[in-house]
Order: structure tokens, then sequence, then C-alpha cells
């Protein structure tokens, strides 16, 4: 019997090694390192009473996993421009650039190489569409930052699906006149969908009983409501910790991707970043980074359940542009206390705003209003234990704040309160979690496959070969 069992996987292997895959999911958690990942599953687990490990992610239960080396031309620590572009080109580039070589060169994606051979490409995010990893796959500049013409760029692109949280700068000047982006897309073609559920009516007809998709929309850019979550946010969708109801969500990007690309095309290929762990792992907040993760993986479901149904024609990848924050597990003894996480409510960000709202509203709050702020949102005081030399630390932080003296923690994205900053990182520290970082590292980062091709993402890897395996899937039966 066992025999007979070899003999029949031996003969699906060989089959599968024909098939070419027709449907590309490419996901990349920008700063996700294996930490990022395994802190995850222990949280989760610790929550739920399992043996630490036993509650999986989605992409760790893919058949084939491997490691990624991730420096840039530049330097040993890339930055996301020049990861983004390796694992959209498969070439090396130096830190700050986006589709060009290190002479200044055009580098072709992988999308647009795909996007001419006739197949629907779909390019998606949590955080602008116009930064550093979506761009990678469209743009082609030496600044990262040049947000306006990378915006300018995307909208010439001929790509079919954009969703994220909209454009950093939209408003601009093209040959010295004011030109809005959103306009200029419109004027590419493409249709703006302002939210989960308009982006829902425009794809689908109109008659309440019908699930048909129209198909007198070929190109469509899906971005947070126009109400007062861009207010709220910024130029990112909100992180899952910080969720409220009607935000949008990746895998309500995800979702529409799909039925927008699968009913236009033979042929696809989907990017998906989960561009906010990055964010997160910046601001060193452990609770926030696992949301972020959790998230991700929600949304790789959607392109698991479409696996599923064509498990001879699609390939899932999942990867990361570099890892962030220099995540450890243990700073310490040899215990972790992972579940003191579950009392973070918001993300360091949104603490730090409440911060800053509480001393614009009172200009002298008390210490028991700073307390309170510190037991509602990080559970301090209330489930963990503040010990006295803590709670001197965290009042002599109060005292200068009262002074204007305190220092402010400056991540890449946002400065953070450092009354907010102090009481998350005493939280990570009751959890036994460390940081080595506000920024990248160079650690080597996970690849999850399934699906055709997936058996060739075992083992080490440079960055530069993951867009070949890709290509070879597609191409090489």
């Amino acid at each position: 019997m066992k025999r007979l069992l070899i003999l029949l996987y031996s003969v699906l292997c060989t089959l599968s090694s024909f098939a070419q895959a027709k449907y590309v999911f490419y996901f990349i958690g920008d700063g996700m390192g294996a930490n990022q990942v395994l802190v995850s599953e222990m949280y989760r687990s610790a929550l739920n009473g399992e043996p630490l490990g036993r509650t999986q992610t989605l992409m760790t239960t893919f058949p084939y996993s491997g490691q990624v080396a991730t420096f840039s031309r530049s330097n040993g620590i890339t930055d996301s421009a020049a990861a983004g572009t390796c694992l959209a080109t498969g070439s090396k580039t130096n830190n700050g650039v986006l589709g060009l070589n290190a002479g200044g060169d055009t580098l072709t994606t992988i999308a647009e190489q795909l996007k001419a051979e006739g197949w629907g490409v779909g390019i998606m995010t949590t955080v602008a569409i116009d930064h550093a990893t979506p761009a990678a796959f469209y743009a082609n500049v030496d600044k990262r930052n040049s947000y306006y013409e990378i915006g300018g760029q995307l909208c010439l692109s001929g790509f079919d699906f954009f969703g994220g949280a909209g454009f950093h700068y939209p408003e601009g000047k093209h040959d010295n006149k004011p030109v809005n982006l959103y306009r200029l897309a419109e004027q590419s073609g493409y249709t703006i969908a302002h939210g989960y559920q308009e982006a829902q009516d425009i794809i689908r007809s109109s008659m309440p009983e019908s699930t048909k998709p129209v198909t007198d929309v070929d190109k469509l850019i899906l971005i947070q409501s126009s109400d007062d979550q861009g207010a709220r946010h910024g130029s990112n969708l909100p992180y899952a910790i910080d969720r409220e109801a009607g935000d949008l969500t990746l895998a309500q990007i995800v979702e529409t991707a799909i039925l927008f690309l699968n009913d236009r095309h033979e042929r696809f290929f989907m990017m998906v970043e989960g561009g906010m762990i990055d964010y997160a792992c910046h601001g060193d907040d452990a609770a926030t980074a696992i949301g972020e993760t959790w998230d991700m993986d929600e949304a790789m479901r959607l392109a698991y359940d479409f696996y599923l149904a064509h498990p001879d024609e699609t390939l899932i990848v999942v990867t990361a542009d570099h890892e962030t924050g220099g995540l450890a597990l243990g700073n310490s003894d040899y215990t972790l206390h992972l579940d003191l996480l579950q009392y973070q409510r918001c993300s360091a960000w949104i603490l730090s705003d409440k911060f800053s709202r509480l001393f614009d509203e009172n200009k002298r709050p008390s210490w028991d209003a700073v307390k309170t702020l510190y037991r509602d949102n990080l559970g301090l005081w209330d489930k963990v234990e503040v010990t006295l030399d803590e709670e001197t630390e965290l009042k002599a932080l109060y005292k200068a704040a009262l002074a204007h003296k305190g220092k402010d923690a400056k991540t890449m994205y946002k400065t953070i309160n450092s009354l907010s900053n102090a009481g998350v990182q005493l939280l990570n520290r009751k959890a036994k979690v460390g940081w080595t970082s506000w920024a990248h590292t160079a650690s080597a980062v996970p690849v999850f496959a399934i699906g055709v091709g997936a058996e060739r993402f075992t083992g080490w890897h440079d960055n530069t070969e993951i867009v070949p395996l890709i290509r070879r899937a597609i191409d090489q039966p």
C-alpha cells in the first residue's frame, strides 16, 4: 500500500510539472521577517490556550518554503525601493531607486511583461498606491519620494486594477499646468471607486438578483472611502487594531481584484502588499505588527480559495522585501508572555494622538489622567503589573512633557509621542519581546509557496531569484 501511495504521488508530481501558471498571486509582507510570522502564530496560540505555534498562519501551511537574502546593490541593509525593484524585476539596484539599475537604465517588471503578453494585472497594498513596493512594479524614478511623478506613471501604466489608500500627493503640475492625479487617472481610462461597496456597485450589474459583473469598466482604482477615513489615517489604510466599521480592508481589495480580473482576463497577475507590517515595526509596536501580519494572512485566504478551485493553474508566492525592527522573541530569561499583548487596544500611532489631544485640551493634565490612558489602551496597572521603578520612569516622562521637554520617538513614517512610545515599549518588555532597531535590518526573510512551480521556492535564495522562478512557473511546463 505504501509503495502504491508513493507511486501515485510521483505520478501527480510528474503531471504537475507539465502545468503552467495562469493565475499568479504574489504577496509581499513589507518588513515581515520570520519572527514577525512566528510571533503572530505564538500570540494566537497563547490566546487560544494551545501549545505555542499550534495556531498557524495560512502561509506556513504551504508545502514549500525557504529563505531569501535581501541586501541591495548599495548596502547590506536594503530600503523598500531597492528591495521592491528586485522583487519586481529580478535585478539589484541602489537604495532609494525604483525601476532603474545602477547605471540608470530602465528595468522591466514582471507585471509589465505579463501585461504586454495579454494578462490582467492588479497591484494592491494597505498603504498609498504610489508607495515604494507597489511603485516598484510600474515606476522608473531615481528617487522613491518623487510621489507625484510616480503617481503620474501609475496613471499611464495601463494596468487593470489598483487598490490601496490612494495617492500620497495627488495635486501637482505637469508642463507647468496644475494636474490632479485622480483626474489624470480618469482621463487614462480608470474608474475611481471610493470604498468596498462602491467598487462592488461599479463592477456588478445594477439588478440586485444578478451577480454577473458588468463589462464596461476596463480599469479600476479602489481607494478608501471619501468620508473621514483619509483624515484619520492619511496615506494608508487603518491598522487592523484601529479599524472601525466601514474601513476598507486588504481582504476586500483582494476580493474585488479577483472578481474584476477573473471576469475580464483568461490569465492574471496580482501583487498584494501588506505594507503596514513595516509601519508597525518601524514603531517597534509588536501588537500592531501581529495584527497586520494576520490581516495579510486573511487576505491570502481569498487567493487560497481561488487556488483550491484552480489548483493546476494557480501559483501563490508569499515573501517580504526586508525585515524591519530587528524583532527578537525573548529579552531576558527563558520565558515569553505574549498573552499580555492582548491588552493593547490601539496602535502606538493612535495612542500618540490620544496623548497629544490630552495635553492640547488640558494643558497640564494630571498624572491620574495619563495613567487612565495607559490603563484603557495598554492594560498597564490593571491587567499588566507595573513596578515602582517602571512607574517612576513613566512619571519622569510625564513631567518632561509638562515642561515641553519630552523627546518624541521619530520613526520613518510618524513621530510618536514619548509617553505613547514608552508605554508600548514597556508592554513589549513585559511580553518579553525585544527590538534592535527603528529601521530595517539585513535579516533574511521567509518565502512560502503553493501551486504550479511552488517546489522551486525551497531552500536558500537571493531576492534576484524570485521573479525568474515565477516566470518559470508561467513559461516552462
